[in-house]
């Protein structure tokens, strides 16, 4: 068995350690929603169904993710574009967009910018209100200490290797606000490889907090790379799922830069040496899959 169908193997349903945080996600949706007590007890209630079909099916904890979402629009009679983060998604745009100076001095200022940006893109991944274990984040506080958290796992070596041979790179982004510290990292990747052509992609549709590309839109990321939906409506990448046009792009790009979780998750059984996972390791079985104490950082190539 190959290392890819062992992974594909590893990797199908849901581990049991995630229905628990499968179910708070359906509780947090429903509060966002603004659900009710009754329309929150169906919420949860298609959760626990969905979740009882996985143990005979093959289903992914996002496809959950995405009915429980489908399940909260439906409670509240809106349409299916409606998103139901928008407000928290605002917040954390704007606010990181005001700590964005902040951190570009800190580049400015650094011995090694590449690698500054890169922790800064990486610690900025704490803006995941579909974390669900961390409870509430308080994000003004962590914007403050975003450059204070460590790398257990850096790769950064091979990811500097692959990108000086590299004409194109795929970035994937996860979630709103978190983008605005993608896009001081990708000005220094366009600095230090000024041939290097960049392609950001980001959700198809409102999931969770994380950004589409009206947000990139909001915070200007398409005005400094092209920006494309990967398709996906899912919070993670699953690539079957994707247009046709990001899975070219996928298949031709040189490096793959993949961040978050959610990316992590459903990108890591394809096993590519192209792909570089950026994140904070934020749950029990992420860190027990990466080996990685939970709440650091990764660099980790794919």
């Amino acid at each position: 068995m190959t290392t890819s169908e062992e992974n594909k193997k590893r990797f199908s349903g849901i581990p049991s350690d995630c229905y628990s945080c499968v179910i708070n996600q359906a509780r947090s949706t429903a509060r966002f929603g603004e659900l009710n007590e009754e329309q929150t007890k169906r919420v949860i209630s298609v959760a626990k169904a969905e979740l009882e079909k996985s143990k005979t099916a093959p289903i992914l904890a996002h496809h959950i993710i995405r009915r429980v979402a489908d399940a909260v629009i439906q409670e509240r009679g809106e349409s299916q574009d409606f998103d139901i983060y928008a407000d928290v998604k605002e917040k954390s745009n704007t606010l990181s967009l005001a700590y964005a100076e902040k951190f570009q001095k800190k580049l400015d200022t650094s011995e090694s910018p590449f690698e500054t940006g890169l922790q800064i893109a990486a610690a900025g991944n704490i803006i995941d209100f579909g974390a669900l274990n961390q409870g509430p984040i308080n994000l003004n506080k962590e914007l403050q200490s975003l450059n204070k958290v460590p790398f257990a796992r850096y790769d950064i070596e091979p990811f500097m290797i692959a990108l000086d041979d590299a004409s194109m790179l795929l970035y994937i982004c996860d979630n709103s606000g978190e983008i605005v510290f993608d896009m001081l990292f990708i000005k220094e990747l366009q600095r230090e490889y000024p041939n290097l052509q960049i392609v950001a992609a980001l959700r198809d549709k409102p999931i969770i907090n994380d950004a589409t590309l009206e947000d990139a839109k909001a915070v200007g990321l398409d005005r400094l790379v092209r920006t494309i939906s990967s398709g996906s409506i899912y919070p993670g990448t699953i690539l079957p799922e994707t247009t046709e046009e990001f899975q070219k792009l996928f298949a031709s790009a040189d490096v793959i830069l993949s961040k978050g979780q959610g990316n992590f998750e459903t990108l890591l059984p394809i096993a590519d040496k192209r792909l570089f996972f950026l994140l904070r390791i934020k749950c029990d079985y992420m860190a027990a899959l990466s080996k990685v104490r939970k709440d650091n950082l990764v660099l980790l190539q794919g």
